[in-house]
């Protein structure tokens, strides 16, 4: 039965060329790499690593249940108090994963009496949650100031929340916070902003949000994951303290999942002193994506990707092949994970990357680039 189901759905993928499969990494090796989303170099930072081996000697390997149950430590109330204080925050929520956050945030702002204001670039787990919210839902242009404002403008819900990110995951490009912050202030609607790739990288590493003035603000509510620049798992959703009240009563999905592993805590925890102590490792990113984008003749990024277009899916797989094959790892970004629908290289920067590794990536990446091309 699922193989007369599934297989022309399989086929009908590759004949798109939009096949996924995975690949396994080894441990250890000397690839450079430009595909992970470890922006602050810090996932194998002997400071973080020994942090989550304690936690796991003391907690032992897992949370045990849920928050509201056992699955609430010493270490997430010390991660929330850390994220809180750093973003400009009143309190904040961690869930055990991103994804979960965007989902759990939404779903309990939203339903019959909520709209939702979607930029059409926000990641999947934004675009997830509308569709769980019961919501009505827009979708604006992407970056649209006059289109929210006419949405929310038309309205008849007594509530809405407007969605975006701060950077872009697929595009790096940024969000006009302050406008949009405006808008929505003066429609007595809600800002929610995914920092996912904010964090660590914009505001000299507080975010965005915090770069434009906008933290602690009533009507702005922020999520960041904690697997990027902070090297770990899990995810957050910052606000004012009513907001962490009404998700620990409503966020199914804080509720209902097992609470994010000691070991990550503490892993988040580390990477986040690390950034305070260092607080230079966010210019180093973004001088790695100025000479990767100036390597590949794009625009400046405004975070840690440089996204770099190519003709079409296949020729974008076999770009990156042709890279691993020659010591340097890059992302390889088809239908339906770019919003433009146009196949692209995904490169990371990160702040461990040198003079060196610099020189070797962007020769390889040029030559496959021309190869394909």
């Amino acid at each position: 039965m699922l193989e007369d189901w599934l297989a022309p759905k399989a086929a009908a993928l590759e004949a798109r060329g939009l096949t996924r499969r995975l690949s396994a990494r080894a441990a250890d090796g000397d690839l450079i790499d430009l595909a992970g989303n470890d922006y602050l170099g810090l996932a194998r930072d002997p400071r973080v690593v020994t942090a989550a081996a304690d936690a796991v000697r003391t907690w032992g390997t897992g949370s045990t249940a849920s928050r509201l149950v056992t699955g609430t430590t010493e270490l997430h109330e010390q991660l929330e108090s850390a994220l809180a204080a750093y973003a400009g925050q009143g309190s904040a929520l961690v869930f055990s994963s991103g994804y979960l956050a965007n989902l759990g945030v939404v779903t309990a702002l939203g339903g019959p009496g909520t709209l939702l204001v979607s930029d059409e670039h926000v990641h999947a787990s934004l675009v997830d949650a509308c569709r769980l919210a019961r919501s009505r839902v827009e979708v604006v242009p992407h970056n649209d100031v006059d289109a929210v404002e006419k949405v929310l403008a038309e309205r008849n819900e007594p509530h809405a929340v407007v969605m975006t990110e701060s950077v872009f995951s697929v595009l790096s490009d940024e969000a006009p916070l302050p406008e949009l912050a405006a808008v929505v202030r003066a429609h007595s609607a809600v800002l929610l902003v995914d920092e996912a790739h904010g964090l660590g990288v914009s505001g000299n590493g507080h975010g965005s949000v915090h770069a434009a003035g906008l933290a602690g603000l009533e009507h702005v509510v922020v999520t960041m994951t904690l697997s990027k620049s902070l090297a770990s798992q899990g995810g957050v959703v910052l606000g004012p303290p009513v907001l962490r009240e009404h998700l620990v009563n409503r966020a199914r999905p804080f509720i209902y999942d097992t609470g994010l592993n000691p070991a990550a805590c503490a892993a988040a925890l580390a990477a986040l002193q690390v950034l305070q102590a260092e607080p230079d490792r966010p210019a180093a990113i973004h001088a790695a994506a100025a000479r990767l984008a100036a390597a590949c003749d794009v625009p400046p990024s405004r975070g840690a990707v440089v996204s770099v277009p190519m003709p079409g899916p296949r020729e974008t797989v076999r770009a990156a092949e042709l890279c691993l094959r020659d010591g340097v790892r890059v992302g390889s970004f088809r239908p339906p994970s770019v919003p433009d629908g146009i196949s692209r290289l995904r490169l990371t920067a990160h702040a461990g990357l040198s003079a060196a590794d610099l020189d070797r990536a962007c020769a390889v990446i040029v030559d496959a680039i021309g190869v394909v091309s």
